[in-house]
């Protein structure tokens, strides 16, 4: 069984082999790209096999050489013609994200190849979360203009120390070893032994999590980084990025950078220095809110941020980083304002106001009872927020 695109163009593929399900994100020669279709069709099977008594197991993996690369970024550039025209696949996306976490069904996710941006918030949230040492990881958001979104102001201010901010504002990559070691996945497979794994998961043909991570760690191995692992710079990384600004942080990344043995900073510099300035003071609040909120309450900030942004609220950054990085490929942004000094704190606290309530995400307070109210028939059946 599998739903098809008006293409015909498989773009996921579901599989129903007795009590397990297989969706196999299917877009290789885009990386597997988050589009609507591929949102519309990953929550339709995922709505329906919650409900479905004999679904005991779900496993996510990508086609070809990636898992999920992120969002479809050109969607939103040829959205910004036409107002509100990504308001739906971004509220079903948000969605996805919050009915992923909370799932109610034994998930996991063999992570073979590129998990960025929002497409690793397909990975992190599950139970069980495989990657090999081809996966590569990162949040490269504030690059083209845009925030930390689909849950990552949520995961980010949880990982230890201030590695959440590191990973907000440089985009650094991580690879398989280091994704386990910071706790965005729960193991290490190497690649030649995943067909092998979830082959013995679909043999398995149960859902019970004991069983599950019994079968998983008989491939998985002990995660050892190497010495020149980001992650070996812990006490670095917490002195620096738990500065109060973004300007701040990269004053006293300078100052390390002076420092024997600290010549790795230099890229470091040079990355943060990269991207939009609006987009870095937006990340480091966003993830910083974080700390105190719950996966609600940043799931519905980031939803207003990801909407004020495509709006063009208080910059077109996001279209100006896409054309640069996808249409016409010179990297060369020109952000408004050009500079950290210049970037108007007022105007950031607009963009993090609450929307009037009946325009906000929808989704349930409590993480715990999501089957509540008017979610009860459909998570994915509450109405889309449409402004005047």
């Amino acid at each position: 069984m599998s739903f098809t695109s008006m293409a015909d163009e498989k773009v996921v593929v579901g599989e129903e082999i007795e009590n397990v399900r297989v969706i196999t994100l299917n877009r290789p020669r885009q990386l597997n790209a988050i589009s609507p279709e591929l949102v519309s069709l990953l929550a339709a099977y995922l709505e329906k096999w919650e409900k479905d008594d004999k679904a005991e197991l779900i496993i996510i993996k990508g086609a070809g050489r990636a898992f999920c690369a992120g969002g479809d970024l050109r969607v939103f550039y040829d959205g910004k013609k036409i107002k509100d025209s990504c308001l739906e696949v971004v509220y079903r996306f948000y969605w996805l994200c919050y009915h992923i976490s909370t799932y109610k069904k034994t998930q996991v996710a063999l992570v073979h190849g590129i998990s960025m941006g929002g497409g690793a918030a397909l990975m992190v949230p599950l139970k069980f979360s495989v990657v090999t040492e081809k996966t590569v990881f990162a949040t490269p958001e504030a690059s083209f203009g845009f925030h930390t979104d689909c849950g990552f102001s949520y995961y980010h201010s949880r990982l230890p120390g201030h590695l959440g901010e590191y990973l907000a504002l440089t985009g650094g990559r991580l690879n398989g070893k280091e994704i386990v070691a910071a706790g965005l996945a729960t193991h290490f497979v190497s690649s030649e032994k995943i067909v092998e794994l979830e082959n013995c998961l679909i043999s398995l043909n149960s859902g019970d999590e004991n069983a599950v991570r019994s079968v998983i760690e008989e491939f998985s191995s002990d995660v050892k980084l190497g010495d020149e692992s980001i992650l070996n710079r812990q006490s670095i990384i917490d002195e620096c990025f738990s500065k109060d600004s973004v300007e701040e942080i990269i004053k006293s990344l300078e100052a390390e950078a002076n420092k024997e043995g600290n010549g790795w900073i230099g890229a470091v510099l040079k990355g943060m220095k990269r991207p939009s300035p609006t987009a870095l003071k937006i990340a480091l609040r966003s993830v910083r809110e974080g700390r105190n909120q719950t996966l609600s309450e940043c799931l519905k900030k980031e939803f207003r941020l990801t909407m004020n942004i495509l709006r063009g609220t208080i910059s077109e950054d996001m279209y100006e980083g896409i054309r640069a990085l996808t249409i016409d490929k010179d990297n060369a942004p020109k952000w408004e304002p050009p500079s950290l000094d210049k970037v108007d704190d007022g105007k950031l606290n607009l963009i993090f106001q609450p929307f009037e309530k009946n325009l906000e995400l929808q989704v349930p307070e409590s993480e715990e009872c999501r089957w509540d109210g008017k979610y009860e028939n459909s998570v994915y059946a509450v109405p889309i927020p449409v402004s005047d």
